[in-house]
């Protein structure tokens, strides 16, 4: 008897072994093909950009330069447009997202209407189109001329650049509901609010949110667009301040920051979509 708990014990810990070594090659053959091309690009970055060479710094000048303070001292505030890349990053994203929460209220309201209705999309689709293929940087302009401020400029041309998607594709995720999903609330008689959060709504949450991460990746590219042509205290102003000083290494570093947090921002919504995607199939 105490023989045959010991074999049990000890398959038990084979067993949670097996599935440790498991979980950890998983992570490793999602983790481990990113560095390794990661690493092959700094190596030949820094073999075409070796120390001493005129024009585009390698990955070490980069570091050398930017290490103090921007590197070691990402929230470092002397006053003024002088702060860490950190702060910098923060006020474009406060801007981000007023802007982005303003276009995803509208464009989703406006989207389920213009859907749901097709007298109201007919009027208004054509301006739709025309509208959204205006670059976002052309309205920056008539923002500023109409508010006054380059904080509420920024804000409206983040709005202005991220309503479009949202706006489009729910449009379509409301049109493409199955014919049978409206036979159903009419056998059930269904009131027109138990529809929209049983059937309209978990139907459409799968475009919704594809036009909220194509959004909010428009919203980031804007913001440091706009900040670089007239801005306040942000990235894309660093970015413009220190290609005017001749501070390369400084702009690549910045890159980085721009690149790491565009890619939070959309798996955070792609995270974000899951879970709420998953439970209103519960």
């Amino acid at each position: 008897m105490a023989a045959s708990s010991s074999r049990q014990v000890s398959k038990n810990r084979r067993g949670g072994n097996s599935n440790s070594n498991s979980w950890i090659m998983k992570q490793a053959r999602g983790i481990l093909p990113p560095v390794v091309a990661l690493l092959i690009f700094l190596v030949i970055w820094q073999l075409l950009c070796p120390p001493g060479s005129q024009g585009l710094p390698g990955p070490i000048q980069v570091v050398q330069g930017a290490w103090d303070p921007f590197i070691i001292n990402p929230f470092f505030d002397n006053g003024g447009t002088s702060k860490g890349l950190a702060l910098q990053v923060f006020s474009s994203l406060q801007r981000v997202a007023i802007g982005f929460s303003l276009a995803a209220i509208v464009g989703v309201g406006l989207g389920i209407l213009v859907g749901s209705n097709k007298l109201v999309y007919r009027a208004l689709d054509p301006m739709f189109q025309v509208l959204r293929t205006v670059p976002p940087l052309a309205w920056l302009p008539i923002a500023l001329t109409a508010l006054n401020d380059n904080t509420l400029a920024g804000i409206f041309v983040i709005f202005i650049t991220a309503v479009w998607p949202i706006l489009i594709n729910t449009t379509v995720g409301i049109q493409q509901i199955p014919q049978d999903y409206i036979n159903v609330k009419r056998v059930l008689k269904l009131s027109n609010k138990a529809y929209f959060f049983k059937i309209l709504l978990p139907a459409s949450l799968p475009y919704i949110f594809t036009g909220l991460r194509i959004g909010i990746g428009l919203s980031w590219l804007a913001i440091v667009a706009a900040e670089m042509v007239k801005g306040d205290v942000g990235i894309g102003l660093f970015i413009w301040e220190s290609y005017t000083n001749a501070y390369l290494d400084r702009i690549i570093l910045a890159l980085i920051y721009v690149g790491v947090v565009g890619f939070l921002l959309d798996r955070s919504i792609a995270w974000i979509a899951t879970k709420i995607v998953a439970e209103d199939r519960k």
